[in-house]
C-alpha cells in the first residue's frame, strides 16, 4: 500500500484517508494496562496537518475475526487518539459497511471500524493494475507481484467457498416444505446467500473493471437485518433466495433467484419496450439484440396496465412467432423481461456440482449472453426533408390562397387580427 500510491489511496480514502502521504507498519506493540498487545498493522497518512492514522487486523485461510482481540485494538486506538481499525479476512458481510464481528458499540463512538474481505483487497488490486493504470513501472510490478501472491492457492486468501453447515437441513426442510421462520438456519443461509451476492459482484467488477454492487432499498441500506428478515421470509414461504445487482449502463440491475424448490437459477434483466410501432415491431427490436443468445432463454412481455405475469415463451418459439407473446392486440407492449434459467446445484461447498458454483454461474453467465446485448430504446430524431421531397397537393382550387410565406410578401394586403 505504501510502495504503489495509487493502490493505498484505492484502499483507503474510502475509510475517511486524506491523499496525502502513506507509510506504512507491522506489529505495533502497544501497552494497554498491564499487558502488550500487537495490532497486525498500522497506517498513517499525512496532509499538511492532518494525520490520518488506523490500526489493521488481519486473519487468512478459515480463521475468523475475535471480538475480544479487536475491543482491545479499539481501546488502544481510543486511546492514541486514532482515527480506524480495519480488519482483512476471508468473511464477506452481507452489505457494505457491515462488519462481521459484532463488538461493544461503546467503542465505537471515537474510532470507527471497517472492514475488507481477500476478494476485495485483489479485486482491488486486479482493477488498478489492468483497468485503472499505475504511472510508475516499478510500482506497477510490485502489483502484479501481489496480485500474483493473493491468487496463490496458498496464500491464505481463498475464494467462496462453502454455505456453512446450515445448508443441507434448510435445503431438505424447504424440499419438505417443513421449514419454519423460526429455524436458526433459515436466517443463517439467508445471510449466507446475500455474502455470496457480494462475493460475485465482487468477482464479476473484477472481470468488468468496474464497480459492480447490490441493490438494497434505503431501509435495508440503513438497517441490513430488515433484509436478512425479508430473504428468511421468502425461502419459508417460496422457497427462493433473491437478490439484485447493479452494473454500469445496463439496462435494468441483473436480478438473480436461486429457486430451491424448483432446483433452478434465475438471471433476469428487464427492458422497456419501444415507444412506437405495432406489438410484432417492438417483439423483433428486442429478437434482433438477442440474436446470439441461447434459445432457452425466456422472454416475458408485459402489456399496458397489465397486472401479474405476463406471457412468456421460450426464444426459439418467439423467433418463429412473434406475435405468441400478443395476448390483446388492442393494448401496446411496455416492457420485456429475458431470463437465463439454469440447473442449481445441490452441494453446500464450491465445485461443478455445488449451490455456490451455479449462483456464480447464473451472474457471470446471464450477463454474458443478456445483460451486455441489451440497449434501450431511444427514438429516431426527425430527418430534414430536401426541397424535392416536400409534396405539394394539386387537386385544390385554385382561388384557395396559399400559406407559403413568399404569398405573404411584397404586394400582399397585411392581414389583421382581432383578439377577444
Amino acid at each position: 500500500m505504501s510502495s504503489v500510491r495509487e493502490y493505498g489511496r484505492t484502499l483507503t480514502t474510502r475509510f475517511g484517508a486524506p491523499a496525502g502521504a502513506m507509510e506504512t507498519f507491522i506489529e505495533v506493540p502497544f501497552l494497554l494496562g498491564a499487558k502488550k498487545v500487537f495490532p497486525d498493522g498500522l497506517i498513517r497518512v499525512k496532509w499538511g496537518k492532518k494525520i490520518w492514522v488506523a490500526l489493521v487486523e488481519v486473519k487468512t485461510g478459515g480463521n475468523e475475526l475475535q471480538r475480544e482481540q479487536l475491543e482491545n485494538y479499539l481501546d488502544v486506538a481510543r486511546e492514541h487518539r486514532f482515527n480506524a481499525l480495519i480488519t482483512i479476512s476471508n468473511e464477506i458481510p452481507p452489505a457494505p459497511g457491515v462488519h462481521p464481528t459484532i463488538v461493544d458499540k461503546r467503542k465505537l463512538k471515537s474510532v470507527t471500524m471497517h472492514h475488507l474481505s481477500w476478494t476485495e483487497v485483489l479485486a482491488a488490486a486486479v482493477m488498478q493494475k489492468e483497468f485503472k493504470g499505475v504511472a510508475d513501472p516499478d510500482q506497477a510490478w510490485i502489483l502484479g507481484e501481489l496480485i500474483r501472491y493473493l491468487e496463490h492457492p496458498k496464500s491464505g486468501a481463498v475464494e467462496f467457498s462453502d454455505m456453512g453447515p446450515s445448508w443441507v437441513p434448510v435445503r431438505e426442510a424447504v424440499t419438505a416444505g417443513t421449514l419454519r421462520k423460526t429455524d436458526q438456519d433459515a436466517a443463517q443461509i439467508a445471510s449466507r446467500f446475500d455474502a455470496l451476492l457480494r462475493y460475485a459482484s465482487l468477482k464479476l467488477g473484477q472481470r468488468l473493471g468496474t464497480e459492480v454492487n447490490q441493490v438494497f432499498t434505503k431501509a435495508e441500506s440503513a438497517n441490513p437485518s430488515l433484509r436478512i428478515s425479508a430473504l428468511t421470509e421468502m425461502l419459508v414461504s417460496d422457497g427462493r433466495l433473491t437478490g439484485a445487482i447493479r452494473i454500469p449502463n445496463t439496462v435494468s440491475p441483473l436480478t438473480l433467484t436461486a429457486d430451491i424448490r424448483a432446483g433452478q437459477v434465475r438471471g433476469s434483466f428487464s427492458v422497456s419496450a419501444p415507444g412506437e410501432g405495432k406489438s410484432t415491431t417492438r417483439i423483433n427490436w428486442l429478437l434482433r439484440q438477442l440474436k446470439d443468445a441461447p434459445e432457452t432463454i425466456r422472454i416475458e412481455a408485459f402489456a399496458a396496465r397489465q397486472r401479474g405475469d405476463g406471457n412468456a415463451e421460450l426464444l426459439r418459439t418467439v423467433r418463429e412467432t412473434p406475435s405468441v407473446l400478443i395476448t390483446d392486440a388492442s393494448k401496446e407492449l411496455k416492457s420485456f423481461t429475458v431470463t437465463l434459467i439454469a440447473k442449481m446445484g445441490g452441494n453446500r461447498l464450491a465445485g461443478r456440482s455445488g449451490f455456490i458454483d451455479s449462483v456464480m454461474n447464473g451472474v457471470l453467465d446471464s450477463y454474458e449472453l443478456i445483460g451486455q446485448h441489451l440497449k434501450d430504446w431511444a427514438a429516431a430524431p426527425p430527418r430534414l426533408r430536401k426541397p424535392d421531397e416536400v409534396e405539394v397537393d394539386t387537386t385544390l382550387p385554385s382561388d384557395v390562397p396559399s400559406a407559403a410565406l413568399s404569398s405573404q410578401d411584397e404586394d400582399a394586403a397585411p392581414a389583421t387580427a382581432t383578439l377577444s
